[in-house]
């Protein structure tokens, strides 16, 4: 079997060692005579996987016992729409910082649940730079200000924590979570779709202080409502278990490797040959800000557009797919989340080594 480099952005790449337990696992798991896709989620085979994915989520973020855990549904772009359901009731407004699409996205949603300010926007860089937070805006009577700590599809990431002071910072997670260590105290409510760092999709992480519960606006249906889904333990309605039971052994598996800050070493080492081979050619081009390139998701550009279906084409027989940037802003883009390997990395800049000496 050949298992090729799979760059895509989300559904992305899972660590082997996780695919082969759960196959191993598919008809039976522990002797139970089933497959996890099978049990009740009230019962004890899957209430036993949900709270260990629970507590090893939290052993590797240090997630504060005043914190929830939630396993929901709906994706980051439903928790766009539930975040100001449950949170923007405690003023009627919102800060949003916009540095991209999906943080654009946000935007968009929340406008139906109350007044949202845009603290502060990177439009001016064509969302290459995250604004300087002294620059921003910020409403002290803001239920809360958001943020979307990694930009999928521009490739820019916060490499800080804003200070908010008293108004609780949101952040969409989805793609650079457990990709580094953070302090999770920092935050008032943290959310990501499980499927780039942390399993398939289906299943979206919430993590939540105790304190921003009780405050849903009263259109939330109950399935949203994050103050019911603690009290219920997440099982207010059927979770997604599959995808709950395969997050919980990429937990296991990262806490394996060395924890978060084994992860961010692994991942400042690919993403420094990939830039390092970007900023040394006249033949590619990465377009963001040195001091906010993401870590997960690297767009760059071919000195000739028409070059990019000879690329692609290129890489795809060299095992190398999902390399197509997203519509929205054409070229390239390489998703190198935790489970893409460094020699997937050192695969892609041989090859662009290669296309260049044929084309440059």
């Amino acid at each position: 079997m050949t298992r090729v480099f799979n760059f895509s952005p989300g559904p992305a790449t899972l660590p082997e060692a996780v695919l082969r337990q759960a196959a191993e696992e598919m008809l039976d798991w522990h002797g139970s005579g089933m497959s996890v896709m099978e049990m009740s989620h009230r019962g004890k085979e899957f209430i036993g996987i949900h709270a260990e994915a629970e507590a090893t989520l939290r052993e590797l973020m240090g997630i504060p016992s005043n914190y929830k855990v939630l396993f929901l549904q709906g994706g980051a772009i439903g928790e766009n729409a539930i975040v100001p359901m449950n949170l923007i009731g405690r003023s009627g407004r919102a800060d949003y910082v916009v540095t991209g699409d999906w943080s654009r996205k946000s935007v968009k949603e929340a406008k139906t649940y109350g007044t949202v300010n845009i603290a502060a926007t990177g439009e001016a860089s064509k969302f290459t730079a995250i604004p300087k937070q002294s620059g921003w805006k910020l409403d002290p009577g803001a239920a809360y200000v958001h943020i979307c700590s990694n930009e999928t599809i521009g490739g820019v990431e916060y490499h800080w924590t804003p200070d908010t002071g008293a108004v609780p910072l949101v952040a969409d997670m989805s793609s650079n979570i457990l990709s580094r260590p953070i302090d999770v105290s920092r935050y008032g409510l943290i959310y990501a779709g499980a499927q780039k760092n942390m399993g398939p999709s289906g299943v979206t992480v919430v993590i939540v202080r105790d304190d921003l519960l009780g405050h849903a606006l009263p259109i939330t249906p109950s399935a949203f409502n994050y103050k019911l889904q603690a009290e219920a333990d997440s099982m207010l309605n059927t979770p997604p278990t599959y995808a709950i039971y395969i997050a919980g052994l990429v937990y296991k598996h990262l806490k394996a490797q060395g924890g978060l800050a084994a992860m961010e070493e692994h991942n400042r080492a690919k993403a420094k040959i990939l830039y390092d081979y970007l900023d040394a050619s006249s033949f590619y081009r990465n377009p963001v800000a040195p001091e906010d390139r993401s870590l997960m998701n690297v767009p760059f550009t071919l000195k000739d557009a028409a070059l990019d279906e000879p690329f692609l084409k290129g890489a795809t027989e060299r095992g190398m797919i999902q390399l197509k940037g997203h519509r929205s802003v054409g070229g390239m883009r390489a998703s190198i989340y935790n489970a893409m390997p460094i020699e997937g990395v050192k695969a892609l800049v041989a090859y662009m080594q290669e296309f260049e000496r044929q084309h440059g």
